[in-house]
């Protein structure tokens, strides 16, 4: 299913360069999976380049402060194990807000769904797994800083758009949420227009620093995927160069 996808959006125009980040949904297969497919085959002539990916999320299911990360030493999926940088983690650890907290991890399915796009294009690499809770974007930010510190590490955040409006409403919300992450207005982008905002801030306020700029590549929602359309959920697909 994920090769398919991958190959699906295969035929759109190719990014000349290589992406340093992407923005990608987190719904079912059947209704994000598409949309997610055209972002990651823009990596596919880094299969080697990149050796550690950090996935930033939103926790659906657990209630907390700060970012969240895992002891665990890697990530099962169908494809086989995803080994998690424990040394990537303990160099963020001194920071007050982020804490190991498998709890927010077990229900969670936000960072996992990406695994197997990952894992289809990329050769040897390590997860960095970071959910968030009540934070600010800067402190998001300032981990992103710390982790993003060559060009073998690729940060990806995990976000759906806006979410259970009619498809028209939809379409012009999340075509406003895309223009702004474009043109990096970070402070139009809430919890309205993404559930993974903090982290999309968190990004923007980086890029703003590093002269990067990111490009929608795919903007649809579950009523072109696989739904009715009276109430559905946005989804982007964005590269950052």
């Amino acid at each position: 299913m994920v090769q398919g996808y991958l190959d699906e959006a295969a035929d759109a125009p190719q990014i000349a360069c290589p992406p340093r980040a992407l923005i990608g949904p987190h719904a079912g297969y059947a209704y994000s999976g598409a949309v997610a497919g055209s972002a990651y085959r823009h990596l596919r002539g880094q299969h080697s380049a990149i050796r550690r990916v950090v996935l930033l999320g939103p926790a659906h299911r657990v209630s907390f402060a700060g970012l969240a990360t895992v002891s665990a030493s890697s990530f099962s999926t169908p494809l086989g194990p995803v080994p998690v940088d424990q040394a990537a983690i303990d160099s963020i650890g001194h920071l007050p807000f982020v804490s190991i907290h498998d709890r927010a991890h077990e229900p969670e399915h936000c960072l996992e769904v990406h695994l197997p796009f990952l894992m289809e294009i990329l050769d040897r690499w390590c997860l960095v797994p970071l959910l968030f809770g009540q934070i600010s974007y800067n402190l998001v930010a300032r981990v992103i800083e710390a982790l993003w510190s060559d060009g073998q590490t690729l940060i990806v955040v995990s976000s759906d758009l806006s979410h259970y409006h009619d498809y028209d409403t939809a379409t012009q919300l999340d075509r406003n949420t895309a223009r702004a992450i474009e043109t990096n207005q970070l402070h139009k982008i809430g919890p309205h227009q993404a559930c993974g905002h903090t982290a999309i801030q968190g990004l923007l306020a980086i890029m703003s620093q590093s002269h990067l700029r990111a490009h929608c590549v795919d903007l649809r929602n579950s009523g072109d995927t696989s739904g009715p359309t009276d109430r559905v959920v946005g989804y982007g697909a964005f590269l950052v160069h």
